[in-house]
């Protein structure tokens, strides 16, 4: 058995370990030619020693200049061009899951060096999604869906034609505070909105899914990533995380993948694509299940899913804005510099006054980029006082 180079960038987040457990669990199937990280250079220490990848980036100089005196035998390249670097490695998969807009640069590199793309990071996607899409096919490179929900309709869709696709139903846990009132939000700390009910995520895209612009933002890619029309994509509230998303096609079939909430499965999938890998941990007990309910999101109580709507019918370099000011906006947050409510506030304001560019090039969207997080760091300023 051949095994399958695969890179992975941002190997010391939530879906870099949750990798690295994978490739742990499936001896001689794959080898790690690739680590970047962001900072956490002593858990990045102990994947090199384990994984021995040739190539290791890490994002800031003096963490890269300690790294290559720890560990002789990998060769480690520092900063943005670092990380580009790594992207541009030739392998057969590159997992693409740097949270932000910083992985944007890196996911088009590793398309035009001709790698397969596990994508994770839907930032990149929100904001030039149908330029790396187009890019993609230039290459003949396949994009592959790491999201649970975006994997299960990739799963659903197999063997089945777009055209017959009426909608998609994207499930949402709700995160932890869905049923509240407004007013009850309005006390929400960092801690709490980190502590997801059902998955194990990271900071950012923890309070993403509990403001429910985590579901705003899988709307966009999802239009990328399967041509879908805003129209086909409905939201449903799904407490019990077990339906990751469903299909319903033009004969009134609906078609489910379920499983257990564990982000090795999609992750396994991505990387072994076309093939499936055995993994008897991952069991869900049909008989154990009680219930599975299903309820419209209260657009009210959570404002963001329907700023992300807008900027979705909007198109062109407006997602690139709602994901700047959203991204500067849970920092602060996340800093205790505004209240969980203020969240939506900047969004919706940037939204309102920041100037989106007419054209949609990769310069237009990273300008655009730039332009909301000074509107957005203005507005936060205001909030602060």
């Amino acid at each position: 058995m051949t095994r399958r180079r695969i890179s992975i960038l941002g190997s010391t987040g939530s879906i870099g370990r949750n990798a690295l457990e994978v490739v742990r669990r499936n001896p001689g199937r794959f080898s790690v030619a690739v680590l970047a990280s962001r900072s956490n250079v002593s858990l990045l220490r102990e994947q090199i020693a384990e994984f021995q990848p040739e190539l290791a980036a890490v994002y800031d100089d003096a963490a890269a200049a300690e790294l290559r005196a720890a560990t002789p035998g990998c060769e480690v390249v520092a900063g943005a061009a670092g990380l580009e670097e790594a992207a541009a490695k030739k392998v057969d998969t590159s997992l693409c899951a740097v949270v932000g807009a910083v992985g944007l640069k890196p996911m088009l590199t590793a398309i035009n060096a001709g790698n397969r793309v596990a994508v994770a990071n839907k930032e990149p996607l929100v904001m030039a999604g149908a330029h790396i899409m187009e890019q993609a096919r230039g290459k003949n490179v396949e994009v592959l869906p790491v999201d649970s929900e975006h994997s299960a309709i990739f799963q659903c869709l197999r063997g089945n034609q777009s055209k017959d696709v009426e909608r998609v139903h994207l499930t949402a846990s709700g995160g932890p505070f869905y049923g509240r009132p407004p007013e009850e939000l309005r006390h929400i700390t960092p801690e709490q909105a980190m502590r997801h009910p059902t998955w194990d995520m990271g900071a950012k895209v923890s309070v993403d899914s509990a403001t429910l612009m985590n579901k705003g933002l899988e709307i966009i890619e999802a239009l990328c990533l399967f041509g879908l029309r805003s129209t086909q994509i409905e939201v449903v509230i799904h407490p019990q995380s077990v339906v990751h998303s469903m299909v319903a096609f033009c004969d009134g079939s609906i078609i489910a993948q379920l499983g257990v909430t564990d982000m090795k499965a999609p992750i396994a999938f991505a990387l072994n694509w076309p093939e499936r890998l055995p993994a008897p941990a991952m069991r869900l007990d049909v008989t154990s299940l009680s219930e599975l309910t299903f309820d419209r999101p209260d657009e009210k109580s959570f404002p963001c899913l329907a700023l992300a709507r807008e900027a979705a019918e909007q198109g062109g370099c407006a997602p690139a804005v709602l994901n700047g000011a959203n991204e500067e906006a849970v920092e602060a947050f996340c800093a205790g510099r505004i209240g969980f409510l203020d969240i939506a506030a900047v969004v919706e304001n940037v939204l309102a006054t920041c100037p989106i560019p007419r054209e949609y090039t990769i310069d237009a969207v990273l300008e655009a980029d730039h332009e909301a997080r000074i509107n957005a760091a203005a507005t936060i300023k205001t909030l602060e006082q």
